[in-house]
């Protein structure tokens, strides 16, 4: 019966070596054969930051902006229930961090209160003054929502920026938020900082608005800009002087359509020149409205601006149904993929600004791990000739368990696809140790047990049972300890809470289950007199 359980066990371990060896291959072998990419696992153990390179960012969300932003919406919003509910106003805008708002008379301040009420909760008064029998009311958000639209700013760059990325190819990053108005990034093997940078800090506002051709476009450069009209600069590239020129549009300030109704957005290759495009397309209701505004606008310019620039503003001949448009410029193929990108992933809330800013070379990474692997390798040869030179052959067998803990470490970093990081490799040299740690307590357990003239089989027996609970309670407290940092901690402190947790517990599993089934398998089947400890 107990030789039957030894086979479970020893068929046990033998699995779980396979699966750690299986899981750690395409680690250590880069060129794999194709049968292999086909049904075995493929994920590599991922290098953090600090090992193979990258960038590490700190943005600030400009959440002030995001607040001005729905004020200036819910004051468009606040005038057109006015004028349907016809409360009288003679003006109503939006001044800084308030909505003002000027009463016709006396008369309209009870329809005005009612109004308010029932449709605005979350607007405030702050002000009322009265002058020449007009009232003049001034309103801002309540605290509650102010500090709700920070928070929504915030969770939505945080989306927005991780959806981006995504798309941009980065494996493992990491984007966390830090306080209430920043986010952490770090985006492990990225090389064009720059061209990461572009993307991530986009704010990616696409808007369609009207070319005004009736008003003088040259007076409006020279500071005479017609009421309702904005001079905004676009920029094309002039093939005579292989130079990008800027050119000025005087368009209309109302926004006829924005980039929250696409659906999607996509490069493709144009049929004249061969120069990349954007190609998008717009939801259900972006297309009816696209629809509507192309039909009512025939024969009349529509500027696409992204950002505050302009891209392009072609003459709409004819209704335009079926909700697709284009987005031509002087776009590189890079330029077109990396604008698909963000309006796939959506504009950002409010204005993202880089506080902090920094780039580990490839080869500083890699000096990282040369001293990483050497401090492994020292660390494990000391413990190694320490157990020889002290428990004998017992020593043999910790150290044999020792080094399938390594095994196992990494093979389950590269299943669970966790990040390897410097702080982590710490935390194998610490498990290393650890790894031993357990033993000692069993062979000096073993040795009290020899001393009393029990016979091997129940020296092993009593020093690993007494042992058993010391063990258990030291690995599960550190395990605790390494989870709670995990939950809690950042960057080089999660990595280090990484690799300690599945240390511990592959320590453990090794240190008590493999090494007891040795011992018992030379006890009981090669029926040995002593136990060498």
């Amino acid at each position: 019966m107990f030789g039957r359980n030894l086979k479970i066990r020893g068929l046990l371990i033998l699995i779980v070596v396979l699966a750690a060896g299986i899981y750690l291959v395409p680690s250590i072998k880069p060129n794999l054969p194709d049968f292999w990419k086909k049904y075995m696992p493929g994920e590599k153990i991922h290098l953090g930051l600090d090992l193979q390179g990258g960038m590490h960012l700190i943005l600030e969300v400009d959440t002030d902006k995001a607040v001005e932003s729905a004020l200036e919406r819910t004051a468009n919003d606040l005038k057109e229930t006015l004028m349907d509910k016809r409360v009288r106003f003679t003006n109503l805008e939006r001044v800084k961090n308030a909505i003002i708002v000027e009463l016709a008379g006396n008369e309209a301040r009870k329809s005005f209160d009612e109004t308010l009420g029932d449709n605005y909760p979350i607007l405030k008064h702050v002000t009322t003054e009265t002058t020449e029998g007009k009232e003049q009311i001034r309103l801002t958000f309540t605290d509650k929502q102010v500090e709700s639209i920070k928070k929504f700013a915030l969770d939505q760059s945080l989306e927005t920026i991780r959806n981006r990325v995504d798309q941009f190819g980065v494996s493992e990053p990491e984007i966390v938020p830090q306080g209430r108005e920043r986010i952490l990034i770090q985006l492990p093997g990225v090389k064009d900082t720059q061209r990461a940078i572009n993307l991530i800090g986009k704010t990616a506002l696409l808007e369609f608005k009207l070319v005004d051709e009736e008003n003088s476009l040259e007076s409006a450069i020279q500071g005479a800009v017609p009421a309702g009209d904005l001079l905004i600069y676009g920029v094309t590239f002039d093939r005579n002087t292989n130079r990008k020129v800027k050119i000025p549009y005087l368009l209309k300030e109302k926004t006829l359509l924005t980039g929250q109704s696409l659906e999607d957005a996509k490069v493709q290759i144009g049929d004249r020149f061969g120069e990349p495009y954007v190609s998008i397309k717009f939801d259900a209701q972006g297309a009816r409205d696209f629809d509507r505004i192309t039909n009512e606008n025939v024969k009349r310019r529509l500027a696409i601006v992204l950002d505050g620039v302009v891209h392009s503003a072609p003459v709409i001949q004819e209704r335009i149904s079926g909700g697709r448009a284009q987005i031509t410029g002087s776009f590189t193929m890079d330029e077109a993929h990396d604008l698909a990108i963000v309006l796939r992933a959506g504009a950002l809330p409010a204005p993202v600004r880089i506080l902090e800013q920094r780039s580990v070379g490839p080869s500083l990474g890699q000096d990282s791990i040369d001293k990483g692997l050497l401090s492994i390798i020292i660390g494990s040869i000391l413990v190694v000739i320490f157990m020889v030179l002290y428990y004998k052959l017992g020593g043999l067998v910790a150290n044999t368990a020792l080094l399938l803990n390594i095994i196992l470490i990494l093979g389950a970093l590269a299943a669970f696809r966790a990040t390897l990081t410097l702080p982590g490799i710490a935390g194998i040299v610490l498990t290393i140790g650890m790894a031993v740690d357990a033993n000692v307590l069993v062979f000096e357990r073993i040795r009290e047990e020899l001393r009393l003239g029990k016979a091997p089989s129940a020296a092993v027996t009593a020093g690993y049972s007494r042992a058993f609970l010391t063990i258990v309670d030291a690995n599960v407290t550190t395990l605790i300890a390494a989870v709670v940092l995990f939950q809690f901690g950042t960057g080089p402190v999660k990595g280090f809470a990484v690799t300690l947790s599945i240390g511990i517990l592959c320590s453990m599993f090794t240190a008590i289950f493999v090494t007891r089934t040795i011992f018992d398998y030379f006890i009981w089947r090669r029926k040995i007199a002593t136990v060498s400890v």
